[in-house]
């Protein structure tokens, strides 16, 4: 007795491969929050994470860079140790540092979508100055909230919390810049 079986895909191979690749950046996002030095300049430490916001972006897009830095929120929020210095909890996204991990979607977003030139992953090579152009206007959305949540959970004047939660961390971004580029074209150099 022979039986036909019918085979039913419940769930798209791209899905799930962009479900695994936003949960993958999610947990490189947490453990970049463990690598952490002080400021001399701030009471807010050093992370790598605005560099791992910055490849999300560049390598997920807009849609699945975004919702890997969600991911990371939701996990965090729920008590996993992912936030700098291993704290979790939702107090971390009402606290002075929250401004910057509510902004990390955004970003991830804002820099897919100007690497990419919209919401769709683009498999072109792009332009060192589109690159470092999609950064900066990253880290202006990072450094926008972070500031503007810094001010107010902090009770401080916009100017002080400028130099206090961004001023003091450009020469770190500009480090994160240049090794995202360095990770992307060596990317596309083992590519070709």
């Amino acid at each position: 007795m022979a039986t036909d079986h019918e085979s039913v895909e419940l769930v798209g191979d791209e899905l799930v491969g962009n479900v695994a690749r936003a949960a993958l950046f999610a947990a490189l996002m947490g453990a970049s929050a463990y690598v952490s030095f002080p400021n001399p300049l701030s009471p807010i430490p050093v992370t790598l994470q605005v560099l791992v916001v910055f490849l999300a972006g560049i390598f997920l897009g807009p849609v699945w860079g975004g919702a890997s830095m969600v991911l990371y929120l939701v996990a965090g929020a729920l008590g996993a140790p992912v936030f700098a210095g291993g704290s979790a909890g939702f107090g971390a996204l009402v606290g002075p540092t929250a401004g910057y991990l509510w902004s990390y979607p955004i970003a991830a977003a804002v820099v897919g979508l100007i690497v990419h030139g919209g919401l769709e992953l683009g498999s072109h090579r792009v332009s060192t100055v589109r690159l470092v152009g999609a950064m900066v206007a990253g880290t202006a959305v990072i450094y926008t909230l972070g500031v503007v949540g810094f001010a107010y959970v902090q009770n401080v004047g916009l100017g002080v919390a400028f130099w206090t939660a961004a001023a003091a961390f450009i020469p770190a971004e500009a480090f994160k810049i240049a090794a995202a580029v360095g990770i992307v074209r060596s990317d596309a150099i083992a590519a070709e």
